[in-house]
């Protein structure tokens, strides 16, 4: 029997669960009942080796908290006891038993964390810091990402996977990493509460969750993401984060909560993740106290995405940003022809306020992807178990004629002419824009918009797909490419459309028919956006190029009347949709002369981008 000694806290403020200090260990936990212990275990062994139960005078309202020294914590894993219930700890920062995804055998056992510490070698690496307008997100499921068998990676589906794929990111641009929630989170979906009711099942549902929207422990990383190749998943997930900065990319994981944390563990946790596992920024989901954490100043230089951010200013840094579909409904219904679109258009493109960041994306996880987007008029849900009721049924979307899959050549040209244009919306707008994984290559889910039980091939990104949609990858890096060199399409302020540089021209204009006559009828469904590159300055710190972009969306073709140009200056075309036998690109240097440079005729569902060039 081990002799240990057991002190009630001295005051000193630790953090709660349990942490290795000089002499020993203190240890906090919470419980409203009139006992409360520390319960240890022998790794490998289901019962107790030793419990040390808290002294009365260490509570503080519902907190126990004590120092305990001469006791051997290695290889030990801990829980607590209160009115003879064993839970796990809340504050746990790490879980054995998690292992395996979708492990059945251990669903429903007690949880329990390891004692030990481990240490990890930094190397310096700290969070980068990119201005929101400098950003290219890209969001993904770690699971997901990698699991399909054509990833060709090591490890599939786990951290060291996506580190395999830093190449890829950094190839398309990329510059920042979401990841779906990585913390410790159940995955054995189970039916809801049966307390009370003699019918009741307490069996696994048969379903996963395979997105990780649940309550769970927020502390730790899921272990089932890891490899086990590292000396723990906390371990493996740092490396995947230092890495990603060493290749010059932020990491961004997503936090949910559901309502029944305390604001003050909800703020422990974001700190947490901040400090521990270096991460850029939170996407906080669910219900979050977004006051608090917006005027934390321990985060006021954290980016912090949430649905809204009511009523803060975002401090002296703009490090809060708003992360909702308002982009993706706005464009997708802009996109298939809806009428009355124009001052969405220009608010859309527009919007970049001063105190905050604008995450634009036009396809996220909820919802349909890109390629589905435009090859679906409904959702298609059936495999989910829910008669299809599942899911949103307002996608904005349009299937170009046929639902679901085909071979017709004119029908498949018109889906990718419009992703392309789907993704020009995305990245030729003021905001940060967000690229949902394998967007870029024409990823599909069959229709299915709410895939969160669908750990399969729906789900995992087919790598196949990069092949056989070359031409859809090869544009997406080509608009990342053009965006990121012309910064007037990414400016650090919104727009005046005023000329404040007494230069001839304001920052942006709009054109309807006729230059400098924007028309807003609400049977239009096309305007042109004049940009002027004196308001923004490349890296060489050159002014930027003046850009005219043509956007209808209309089935129809229009013609624009082309605004002047200062002298010895033409308009020449840098982008066109339409331009199916240059894939939309015309490279730098060999962009083709405007053959018209008073008018020109765009086609029907097409993105034109003029460049003015000497």
């Amino acid at each position: 029997m081990e002799e240990y000694k057991v002190v009630a806290d001295d005051n000193r403020i630790f953090p709660m669960g349990l942490t290795v200090t000089e002499g020993g260990i203190h240890v906090s936990a919470e419980a409203s009942g009139d006992d409360c212990s520390l319960v240890l275990f022998r790794e490998g062994q289901e019962e107790p080796d030793l419990l040390i139960p808290f002294p009365e005078e260490g509570r503080m309202g519902d907190v126990w908290s004590m120092d305990i020294s001469g006791i051997d914590m290695k290889g030990r894993l801990y829980c607590f006891q209160s009115a003879g219930a064993l839970f796990p700890d809340p504050y746990g920062r790490s879980f054995v038993g998690r292992e395996t995804w979708g492990d059945l055998e251990n669903a429903g056992k007690l949880l329990k964390s390891r004692a030990e510490e481990e240490n990890f070698d930094w190397e310096g690496d700290t969070t980068l810091q990119i201005p929101y307008e400098d950003m290219v997100m890209y969001r993904i499921h770690v699971r997901g990402f990698t699991r399909h068998p054509s990833s060709k990676t090591h490890d599939k589906g786990t951290f060291r996977a996506v580190l395999d794929k830093i190449p890829y990111l950094k190839e398309l641009g990329i510059t920042t990493l979401e990841v779906m929630p990585v913390n410790e989170f159940d995955e054995i979906m189970m039916p809801p509460s049966v307390v009370g009711n003699p019918y009741g099942m307490d069996q696994p549902t048969g379903k996963l969750n395979y997105w990780g929207y649940a309550p769970g422990f927020y502390f730790a990383v899921k272990a089932s993401y890891a490899s086990g190749r590292e000396k723990s998943p906390e371990w493996e997930f740092r490396m995947l984060v230092k890495e990603l900065h060493k290749a010059g990319i932020e990491i961004i994981p997503e936090l949910y909560f559901s309502g029944a944390e305390s604001p003050v563990f909800v703020m422990d946790v974001v700190r947490y993740w901040i400090q521990e596992f270096h991460v850029d920024g939170i996407h906080l989901v669910g219900f979050a106290p977004t006051g608090l954490l917006g005027n934390d100043p321990y985060l006021s230089r954290t980016k912090l995405m949430s649905t809204t951010w009511d009523g803060i200013s975002g401090g002296r840094t703009k490090h809060l940003a708003e992360y909702n579909d308002g982009f993706l409904v706005d464009m997708r219904r802009l996109l298939k022809g809806d009428e009355d679109q124009m001052n969405n258009l220009i608010f859309r493109t527009k919007r970049n306020p001063k105190d905050h960041g604008v995450i634009n994306y036009i396809a996220n996880t909820n919802g349909f992807t890109m390629m589905d987007m435009v090859s679906y008029d409904m959702k298609h849900n059936e495999a989910n178990g829910e008669n299809n009721q599942d899911g949103n049924s307002y996608n904005y979307s349009w299937n170009c004629g046929i639902e679901g899959p085909t071979r017709r050549k004119k029908l498949l040209d018109l889906r990718k002419k419009q992703i392309r244009n789907a993704v020009l919306l995305v990245m030729l707008s003021q905001g940060t824009p967000l690229l949902l994984s394998g967007d870029e290559f024409g990823n599909t889910k069959n229709g299915n918009n709410n895939t969160y039980c669908q750990d399969n091939e729906t789900s995992w990104l087919n790598w196949n797909q990069l092949r056989t949609n070359r031409d859809l990858f090869e544009f997406v890096k080509a608009a990342i490419a053009f965006r990121k060199k012309h910064p007037v399409f990414h400016m650090a302020k919104e727009p005046m459309v005023m000329d404040y540089l007494s230069c001839g021209h304001p920052d942006v204009s709009y054109h309807g028919v006729k230059a400098w006559c924007p028309e807003f009828e609400n049977f239009r469904r096309q305007m042109g956006i004049m940009y002027c590159g004196l308001y923004a300055q490349k890296e060489d710190g050159k002014p930027d190029d003046y850009f005219f972009v043509a956007y209808n969306m209309h089935w129809e073709p229009h013609e624009f009347a082309l605004p002047n140009l200062p002298k010895k200056m033409k308009w020449r075309i840098a982008l066109n949709t339409d331009a199916k036998e240059v894939n939309g690109v015309y490279e730098e240097g060999l962009e083709v002369p405007a053959e018209n440079q008073k008018q020109i005729m765009v086609e029907a569902r097409t993105i034109v981008v003029f460049i003015g060039k000497a």
